[in-house]
């Protein structure tokens, strides 16, 4: 039960808006193609849906 998923950046949040880069960092991203590792919850998965354009879920 203990699910994570991954989370790559895959676009420069450098051109959006401070919302979508404050969500960039509240992932803990900070480098392009940098993976993290978070928990499957909702949260995540809403803060993952907010900028489908800068990210991308790796299986």
């Amino acid at each position: 039960m203990d699910s994570k998923i991954k989370i790559k950046l895959v676009r420069s949040p450098i051109c959006a808006p401070e919302k979508h880069k404050k969500i960039v960092r509240g992932l803990g991203l900070r480098k392009l193609n940098q993976v993290v590792e978070r928990p499957d919850t909702p949260g995540f998965r809403g803060m993952v849906l907010k900028i489908p354009h800068l990210l991308a879920v790796v299986e």
